[in-house]
């Protein structure tokens, strides 16, 4: 079984992921995690942390001579800002003056709730482990993921549709999805120029306000073969098990499969897409039964139907405010504003990289459980066994 954790607190020493469950024989390619750790760090509106960091992945087990020997994958990603909190986070006792309090919970963060669940006199320890710092480690984590996923033929990118008002406002096809990641200057990582300029004149509006605003990403999984997830059992089921993943993001407040959410404002003969048959498979499809549209996000019954996999994640506005709302002292109850600690305008672009990382990680465990396999190369025969029967049927 693929397993993955995170561990590592946002301005603690390093940010640690563990995967455990990988085939030997999977080739690493260490450029390639840190292209994927790059790629989350970039877009429009991030914030003066960005700058500090450089994130690169290094492999502590699991990896050697350039692949994967089966045992668990362990990740360091190191804080470079650690050195200006080495007093302020110890491990030890320390100085307790030199603690940097979060003395008032900032509305829509975890402060509060974590501080009350803990039992913490304010939130800088929930602060730590809450940030969406953490999702480094993710991203660490699934570009494994993703190399895995590759060697079947079966790849993960993402793109924003929409941040703020501003929405893209065509579809977009699978080349062009893709062909993004190759782009050394991330703006909004949205396919359309002038949706993109559109939704910088969003981010470019908060600014001068000292706001914040959010959107909406999309995830697609190309080439991946009918038959993942099952109807079987509720909590197996494709799509609640990557709207799970997606929502366990941090600022993740809905996730929607396919065009879910104009399908409930919608007929069922305009919904549902009607299914035909070729009689040679085309564009390297896994069967020949076709779909004129995919507004099953490529998820049926709680099964992948051989379809592209589309997933999309809406992205709350994030909490953290230049001009800080209503709050309320700990340790005083008094009324104040909220605390304010460096941050974003804009990360919609980041949490759909993050993102692409939790679906990689949740498809190649169900391509695991499904063909199982120690090593590639009897990931590999089941696999191929497997979509030369479905080809055929």
């Amino acid at each position: 079984m693929l397993r993955f954790s995170t561990a590592g607190e946002s301005h603690g020493e390093s940010l640690v992921a563990l995967l455990s469950g990988m085939p030997a024989g999977i080739a690493v390619d260490e450029a390639f995690v840190n292209r994927e750790l790059w790629r989350r760090q970039q877009g429009y509106g991030r914030g003066g942390r960005m700058r500090i960091e450089t994130d690169t992945a290094h492999f502590l087990s699991g990896v050697r001579h350039g692949k994967t020997i089966g045992s668990p994958i362990a990740i360091a990603i190191e804080n470079r800002d650690w050195k200006n909190w080495t007093q302020a986070l110890p491990v030890g006792a320390g100085d307790p003056a030199k603690h940097k309090a979060v003395a008032s919970p900032r509305p829509g963060h975890a402060d509060l709730a974590g501080a009350l669940k803990f039992d913490f006199p304010d939130a800088r320890y929930v602060l730590e482990r809450a940030s969406a710092r953490e999702s480094t480690a993710r991203v660490a984590a699934g570009a494994v993921a993703k190399q895995l996923l590759l060697t079947l033929g079966i790849d993960v990118a993402s793109h924003v549709i929409r941040v703020g008002a501003a929405e893209l406002e065509r579809d977009a096809n699978w080349e062009e999805i893709a062909a993004l990641r190759t782009n050394d200057e991330v703006l909004l990582n949205c396919v359309d120029p002038d949706a993109e300029a559109r939704m910088k004149s969003e981010v470019d509006a908060v600014l001068r306000t000292g706001d914040t605003v959010g959107g909406v990403f999309e995830v697609v999984v190309h080439g991946a073969p009918p038959g993942l997830g099952t109807c079987a059992n509720w909590d197996e089921r494709l799509d609640g098990l990557l709207a799970q993943a997606v929502m366990s993001l941090q600022a993740v407040k809905a996730v929607e499969i396919g065009r879910g959410v104009t399908a409930a404002e919608s007929l069922g003969s305009e919904v549902h897409d009607a299914i035909g048959y070729a009689r040679e498979a085309e564009n390297g499809r896994h069967t020949r039964f076709t779909r004129e549209h995919n507004n099953a996000g490529g998820v049926e019954g709680g099964i992948s139907n051989g379809e592209d996999i589309v997933v999309r994640g809406y992205l709350k506005p994030i909490s953290t405010l230049r001009r800080p709302l209503q709050s309320v002292r700990f340790d005083t109850r008094e009324e104040t504003k909220a605390a304010y600690e460096r941050s974003d305008v804009c990360v919609v672009p980041a949490a759909g990289v993050a993102a692409e990382a939790m679906v990689a990680l949740t498809v190649a465990k169900l391509a695991l459980e499904k063909f199982g396999g120690d090593s590639l190369r009897e990931l590999k025969r089941n696999y191929d066994g497997y979509v030369e029967q479905v080809a055929k049927y």
